[in-house]
Formats: C-alpha cells, structure tokens, sequence
C-alpha cells in the first residue's frame, strides 16, 4: 500500500472515531432527506410529549442556526433558519420573530427566502448589522444555481416600521464571490460587520476552509456593498476543518458589561468562536485583534483547536451574539438539535430549539467567557421551593418536592468540605473530560462526587438524566481538579433501534472541567429544565452543558427531581432553590 493511501486511511479512521464518540450525534445539516423534507405536519396532530414550554420554537417543523440577533428601534429581532415545509433539514428561508423582552415572540413572515439567481438554491445562514445612515442590514450565503455559495446582502422596505416586516434583496447582489483560491462549496456565513473609524471601512468575516485548515477570511467596505478581501485571512488554524458560523467580537476586561461589535477602545480582549463542521461543536479563543494588520492572534492560554474552550460542552451550535444596547449586553443565542431520529422528528412534526439566550463577560481571571441566562428569564419563576442546610452522606438521594420538576429552574449551591478524599487526576485525562466522565459515571462511587442534580427521572430512576461533579486532586499541584458531566445515556428506555442514521436516537454524555479552587469548597450548579432539554451553568456559568433527552416515562407529572451524592466525602446543600416555570404568553402563534 501505497503512504498516500496509508495515509488516507488512517484519516478516514479518525474521522469515523469522531463520528461515533466526539460528534454531537447530529447528522450534517445540509444533508437533504427528500422523502421527509417536504412532508409537512398540521398542527392539530403535532406530538407535544417533548416539547418545550419555555424554550423559543415555532409551532411546528424544522430550525436550525440563529442568524442576525440584533435590536431595532427598541424590539429584538431573531431570524433563524426554517424550514416552513417538513421537520428536518431543507427548504430553508429565514424566519424572523418579534419581542420586546426576549420572552414573549410573535412570528412574522419569512424575512428571505430562495427567489433569485444568487440564492435559488439556498438562503443560508449569515447575520445582521445596523448601519448608521442605512438602518439594518442582512448578509447572508446564497446557494447559486450551480450551487456556488456567495454572499448577498437584504435590506428592509421601510426603516419606520421598527418591525422590519418586509425585506428586499437588491439586484446589485451578490457582494461577495469566492476567488480561485476559496472553496465554492465551503464558504460561508458572514458575521455581523464592524467599522475602523480611523480608516474608514466596514470589516466581517466569512467562513471557510482549505482542506483541512479552517479559515476566517476577512472582507472591508467603506459603501458596505462593495467588499474587498483584506491580504490575509484574520486567522486560520491546520486540521480544524470547515469554520461555520464564525463570531468575532470584543469583550471588556474588568466591566460587566458588554461592547459594541465596532468598539476599538482600551482594556479589551477579543473572541474568535467558530462552529467546526467535523465535529458539530463549536470552540473558541481569547485574543488581540490588531486594526493595522488586520490579524487576530489568539493569548495561547487555551487549545487553538479541537481542543479549545467551549461556549457550551453539549448540544449546541451555530451560535451567534449580538450587542444589546437597551441594556449594555451582549447576548448569546445557540441552537439545540433533536437527539431521536429524523423518522421521530417527522412523526412528531417538529425538531430543534433555540435555547435560552445567555449574557457573556471576560471572567475576570481573563482566561474564558463566563455565561448566564438572561435576566429577563425569571419573570417566568412561579412557585419556588428551598433545601438549605441539606447534609447528603455516600449513596443518599433528597427529592426536590413541592415543584414541577419537568419544567423548572433550579439553583443549588454544594459544600463539598474537606478535599482530602479527592481522587489523584490522571493527568492523561487533561483535555479528555469526556473520556473521564464515561469512566467515571454519576453512579461510579468516589471520593469527592459524584454529586449534583437527578433531573428528569422515574422514582425508582428507570430513567434518569444525571448532571453532576466529580472533583480530583493535581498529583503535583495538589490543586482541585473539577469535571462537569450531563450523561443522557440512563435518560430513556427507548433503544437504539434504528437501521440507519435517519431512525437511530444518540443518548451522549457531555463533560467539560470547571475552573474553581474550591477555596471555600463551594460551588454552584443551576439547571434549566424544560421537558427534552437540560441546560447547566456550573460555577456561576464557567462551563455550560446542554442535552437533549426524551423519557418515555419520566415525563410531565411523573418526573422527578433530585440532589444527590455518590462520593464517600459528605456533601451538603447549602442553599437550593427551584421554581416553576411559567410559558410565555406568546411562542410565535401564527407561524406558518
């Protein structure tokens, strides 16, 4: 055999080694089912087992990537991908919904959709941008009709209406082509824009890849219609493979608050997040973006790769942010694909959520992101129950009572005490977290954890949904070393029976470490609950894990909640609160 050959093998080894133990179970969006993609579900006979109460989802078929977040004359705007025909991928055009509190949504009529030469085969995911002089402005990735991807940009017909209700997309289109030496079939998703207002031109990026090496290249306008590509790409990295749905924005260090996408101030670090096409998770670093050079030039205190920090270590992708000036934030959406197969989407008549939109700041160690939930969340808190003072010895589970533990916001914070029971970290284990948390699972005993939240289960746990810590020692250090696990495996009696990939369900695990040092041998873990979804913020919103889960039995009325510890050190509760969760009084009633 031949090194070239051998050499092909063993990449296509790898890869399906990722596909069986590292990918987010998602099969590639673009992938078209045609006997499924068009079979579209009434919505007298849509299934609402799994559905969620809180969670922004329209009321039937498929969504995927949110494109453009932004707000406009005092109401926010969220366009996201749709497929107004069938509950998988396919059909796509760009939905677009309506709040004044990121809570409440009204569906408004598709914003794009595939209509002209540049984007009769797709109109893809992108972002917007407001344009001082012009209002806002959608980029977005057309699919030609040799099914090239170029970049177009839509306008809206009248700035007055603060709804933006109908959009144009001019016959100047597109704005951008690839060039001989970009991908055609891999270039996509531009960001939001920014402006130099010392040279004078609008900047954004557009993802890409040449061969395996992701690539951000950059764009600059000054009429922000006519682009030119700057010399270099802002950055690139070898064996990451094709970068969607790239983000790049500022985040301030020592402020809690948030940045306009154009500031170029003092006291700030930069975030390069993408959306890695291989893997079906996203990964991101902190940096210096460098005006001059257009160049951005990750600090290096974290895996530029595979590797690299996560917004969130579940299922979650396509991400993107956006700056909400009516409150100095910037907010994070993400999207949630189903776990269960695309036959089970397609019967139930739905299939994937936006989850709930997130604040992000530079923690101020200014190693990573720090993330929480938006404020505005908890106007939907109802009846709220407390656990405090709650000593758990080795093997001893508490039942949250009093609650609605399938749709619920859990607060609880955990006093692990003394940590000379931690077991010694296997330092092979090191950017391995899940690895870890498969060895060593919720019900695994230790010496520090197994402990945390029971979510979603039977009482007699025939099915459960574990979200927990597990704290080890540095054999040199002798520092804490904290994993975060949600295992999704115990969550249901339904089975792998499937005989392809379009029947089977994924039940994963997902595992990220926290970076705490347990100093006071405290640490916190809040949990959204929302009958298929389970997002954690562990430490305050250091490492955030989202998984999708579908009980057979454990479900509505019958779920159950619990706090718990498997570790032969005692665990206390110091403080938990739980509430019910209300639904809002809108979800996109209307949408087609």
């Amino acid at each position: 055999m031949s090194a070239s050959k051998i050499v092909s093998l063993l990449l296509l080894l790898v890869l399906i080694n990722i596909s069986s133990n590292d990918i987010n179970g998602v099969n590639a969006f673009h992938k078209v089912i045609k006997k499924m993609q068009s079979k579209s579900t009434s919505l007298e006979v849509v299934s609402h087992l799994h559905r969620t109460g809180f969670h922004f989802q329209p009321p039937r078929h498929w969504i995927n990537d949110p494109n453009g977040p932004m707000v406009y004359k005092g109401v926010y705007h969220l366009f996201y991908q749709y497929n107004p025909k069938g509950a998988v991928w396919g059909n796509i055009v760009w939905a677009h919904s309506v709040s004044n509190d990121l809570i409440n949504w009204e569906a408004l009529e598709p914003a794009i959709y595939p209509s002209k030469w540049f984007d009769i085969n797709g109109t893809w995911s992108g972002s917007a941008t407001n344009v001082p002089g012009k209002g806002p402005v959608i980029l977005y990735t057309g699919i030609t009709e040799n099914h090239t991807q170029i970049q177009n940009y839509a306008i809206p017909q009248d700035l007055s209406d603060p709804y933006l209700k109908k959009w144009i997309k001019p016959d100047d289109n597109p704005i951008v082509r690839p060039d001989h030496g970009e991908n055609g079939s891999a270039f996509r998703d531009p960001t939001t824009a920014w402006f130099n207002k010392k040279d004078g031109y609008w900047r954004m990026l557009v993802g890409s890849k040449n061969k395996r090496r992701g690539i951000a290249y950059m764009y600059k306008s000054r009429d922000f219609k006519k682009w030119v590509k700057t010399r270099r790409p802002v950055h690139t990295r070898k064996a990451t493979g094709m970068w969607e749905c790239p983000d790049f924005f500022p985040v301030s260090i020592g402020k809690k608050t948030g940045l306009d996408t154009s500031y170029d101030g003092p006291n700030t670090k930069h975030v390069l997040k993408v959306s890695l096409d291989l893997t079906r998770y996203e990964y991101y670093t902190l940096g210096t973006y460098d005006t001059k050079k257009d160049r951005y030039k990750p600090d290096g205190t974290s895996p530029d790769g595979w590797d690299g920090l996560r917004l969130d270590y579940g299922n979650f992708y396509a991400s993107k942010t956006f700056f909400d000036e009516t409150k100095n934030r910037r907010i994070l959406w993400g999207w949630a694909n189903e776990s269960d197969s695309a036959v089970e989407d397609t019967l139930k008549g739905w299939a994937g959520v936006q989850l709930i939109p997130r604040t992000v700041l530079l923690h101020s160690s200014g190693k990573q992101l720090v993330f929480w939930p938006i404020e505005e969340i908890e106007s939907l808190r109802g009846k709220n129950v407390q656990m405090n003072n709650q000593k758990i010895e080795m093997g001893q589970r508490f039942e949250v009572q009093g609650i609605t533990p399938a749709q619920v916001d859990v607060d609880v914070t955990f006093n692990v005490g003394s940590l000379d029971k931690a077991e010694t970290f296997d330092a092979s284990f090191a950017t391995k977290p899940l690895d870890l948390c498969n060895l060593k699972g919720s019900n695994v005993t230790g010496g520090v954890g197994p402990f945390g939240l029971i979510t979603l289960a039977t009482s007699d746990l025939q099915e459960y949904t574990p979200v927990f810590f597990r704290v080890f020692k540095d054999a040199t250090t002798n520092k804490p070393k904290v994993l975060m696990c949600s295992d999704a495996k115990p969550s249901t009696l339904k089975g792998d029976t499937g005989t392809d990939s379009t029947e089977k369900m994924y039940k994963p695990s997902f595992a990220g470490f926290v970076d705490v040092d347990l100093a006071d041998g405290k640490i916190s873990l809040r949990s959204l609950i929302d009958h298929s979804v389970v997002e954690s913020f562990g430490a305050k919103g250091k490492t955030v894990i989202t998984s999708r889960v579908y009980p057979t039995k454990a479900v509505g009325e019958n779920a159950h909640l619990f706090v718990f510890n498997n570790g032969s050190q005692p665990v206390t509760v110091e403080s938990l609160n739980a509430w019910n969760m209300q639904k809002p009084e809108k979800m996109n009633q209307g949408a087609k």
